[in-house]
């Protein structure tokens, strides 16, 4: 009797105590207090490729272990994925309705899509109220879409002309401003016996950043976005204009001889080695130069400027194109996925990603480019100060209509197309996608 009175005395003490007793012996369940624990936010991130010791996923271990220790009330449960690993798991998740609460995206036609299907939430009063105010409007457009914000980039550099400051000197060339003076540069340049310009077209995309950029020095983000939304057209004067300004250029035979056939990697060779003045490309060239060049490699002799303005133009000499990864949140994203990203676009965390023994990135947030050297300083401060950042089009617009911009520019400079032809065939695959 005494052992029950005990027993009794004991399960009345608990239960006032606050503490719920399961059957079965579920001595996992925690009690029903009113508190709910801490909320967990599902986190998808890319490999750096650098095996179990990457230094991009410790780095990233290290940001969720500082978070977790300022916010206990949310859990970050990250999954490192490789790249095509990535794309193939966050695809099956979509199409299920079970996007994770915050994963990588290139921004552009894939995360477009999937605001569209209504995969994605819509984040634009976070993005405008507090990103912008350390993010360019540029760069944060590109995980935009139709006047909604859906993420936020991380990491966005830009394509540049790069010149050899040394062949620009001896010929007697300044860095020129406008397309025309670019023309005159080649002439002059050619005439010393250099390659005015290295283009690997064998690689097509490459070639297609030089169609793109006119474009938008003709007619700006305006013409892209009726294009884009249906108001215009691929086949509108901007970039039919651009296939003619193209061919203005290519008529002065200032590509090496074979560019048709040649790959990015004989371009950033040609460019490396002092053999070619110029390149249009991206801000990871300097490494591909070293790389290829060899021991022909005249070292740091390059400098960047702005792809240059066209006559009568209505883009922006500040307007750049370019690329770079960030993170969108899936439809189910509670609000502390936006505490999270908040945490992780601080200009400390910019500038420690910033550092090539973490990330090397080019961080998008204002004040982190004082993590940088040399040249990736003006890349970080141009592409903070862009009005309209454009994604590659081939990244930007379905892949078939990608694929189909970087035949019809190949096919242009090859004299195959002409350039009201090869605005069609772009148009063509885009309406086809519509």
């Amino acid at each position: 009797m005494k052992k029950m009175v005990s027993l009794l005395v004991v399960i009345a003490f608990m239960l006032s105590s606050g503490v719920m007793l399961f059957a079965g012996g579920d001595s996992e369940k925690k009690a029903d207090d009113g508190n709910k624990g801490p909320v967990t936010v599902s986190w998808w991130v890319l490999s750096g490729g650098g095996g179990a010791d990457d230094p991009r996923t410790e780095h990233n271990k290290k940001i969720v272990a500082d978070f977790e220790a300022s916010h206990p009330g949310i859990k970050i449960e990250m999954t490192v994925l490789e790249n095509e690993a990535f794309k193939q798991k966050s695809q099956v998740a979509v199409q299920a309705g079970t996007p994770p609460d915050l994963f990588h995206s290139w921004g552009g036609g894939v995360m477009v899509e999937y605001a569209k299907s209504g995969m994605l939430r819509d984040v634009t009063d976070f993005a405008m109220g507090t990103l912008s105010k350390r993010i360019g409007i540029g760069t944060l457009g590109v995980f935009g879409y139709d006047g909604k914000y859906y993420g936020a980039p991380y990491d966005m550099g830009g394509v540049f002309m790069w010149y050899n400051k040394d062949i620009f000197k001896e010929c007697g060339v300044n860095v020129p401003a406008t397309f025309d003076e670019l023309k005159d540069a080649c002439v002059k340049i050619k005439a010393k016996g250099y390659v005015p310009i290295a283009l690997g077209a064998g690689d097509r995309w490459p070639a297609h950043f030089w169609w793109v950029y006119l474009a938008m020095r003709v007619g700006g983000i305006d013409a892209f976005n009726a294009a884009y939304g249906g108001s215009g057209s691929f086949k509108d004067e901007a970039f039919v204009r651009a296939g003619e300004l193209l061919l203005e250029l290519a008529a002065l035979e200032p590509f090496q001889e074979g560019f048709l056939g040649a790959t990015y990697n004989d371009q950033a060779r040609m460019v490396g080695n002092g053999e070619a003045a110029m390149e249009l490309m991206g801000h990871w060239a300097p490494g591909v130069r070293k790389n290829n060049a060899g021991d022909a490699f005249v070292g740091d002799k390059f400098d960047i400027f702005t792809f240059p303005s066209v006559k009568g133009g209505a883009g922006d000499l500040k307007d750049v194109m370019g690329g770079g990864g960030g993170y969108i949140f899936g439809k189910d994203a509670p609000d502390e996925a936006m505490t999270f990203v908040d945490f992780l676009l601080s200009k400390d965390i910019q500038m420690e990603k910033a550092n090539p023994d973490t990330e090397g990135i080019i961080p998008v947030v204002k004040g982190a480019e004082a993590a940088l050297e040399g040249i990736s300083v003006k890349i970080a401060e141009s592409v903070a100060a862009a009005p309209y950042y454009q994604l590659y089009y081939d990244q930007y617009l379905p892949p078939a209509v990608g694929e189909a911009v970087k035949d019809a520019v190949v096919a242009l400079l090859g004299g195959q197309l002409t350039p009201e032809g090869a605005a069609a065939m772009i148009d063509d695959a885009w309406q086809a996608e519509k």
